[in-house]
């Protein structure tokens, strides 16, 4: 007799093809790849930029700007997003459960990948100051002031299509982890 486990929640396909659990995710379901490729075909803000951002080049520029100790946590930092989708920022809170399934989600990940279980401020910061190179290059002229909290990081926005998001992600993450399987 075959037994099943019982997982909470319904499961869905990533683009791999295998079963996940977003409300009841684990560590050992999550590959790399099916991140890299979920970032890669979702666009920042909603899709309300000038062009097509993705998720995935967000995460390299952030993960690029880093010391390399808080690196692979920088390019990782919005992994929950290739689950769940990329909610903004002020509708997120607002969302009731949302931001518990994001915690279980990047608790998971953290653990697949050996990351600490909070995120370094250091990271935090950057994907703060980030918001003021994407303002600039990346959006519409503002109705008004964003009131952004950190200077710019200075990276400048590429606007790769989604092939090379996922593509430029996954070559980062091979430098950070050369020995993942």
């Amino acid at each position: 007799m075959v037994m099943t486990e019982i997982r909470q929640g319904d499961w869905m396909q990533t683009a791999s093809g295998r079963q996940f659990w977003p409300i009841d995710p684990r560590p050992q379901d999550i590959y790399i790849e099916d991140i890299a490729h979920a970032l890669g075909m979702m666009c920042r803000y909603n899709g309300h930029c000038i062009k097509f951002y993705s998720v995935a080049e967000h995460s390299v520029h952030i993960s690029r700007a880093l010391p390399p100790e808080f690196a692979l946590y920088g390019l990782l930092h919005d992994a929950p997003e290739a689950y769940i989708a990329d909610i903004v920022r002020p509708a997120k809170r607002f969302i009731d459960g949302y931001v518990a399934v994001e915690n279980r989600l990047m608790m998971a990940i953290a653990q697949r990948f050996k990351l600490p279980l909070t995120m370094p401020p250091e990271v935090k910061r950057a994907d703060n100051a980030i918001l003021a190179d994407e303002a600039a290059q990346v959006m519409g002229p503002a109705p008004c002031s964003w009131n952004l909290a950190e200077p710019p990081l200075g990276v400048e926005i590429a606007f790769w299509c989604p092939r090379r998001a996922t593509l430029e992600f996954m070559a980062r993450f091979k430098e950070l982890v050369p020995d993942h399987v």
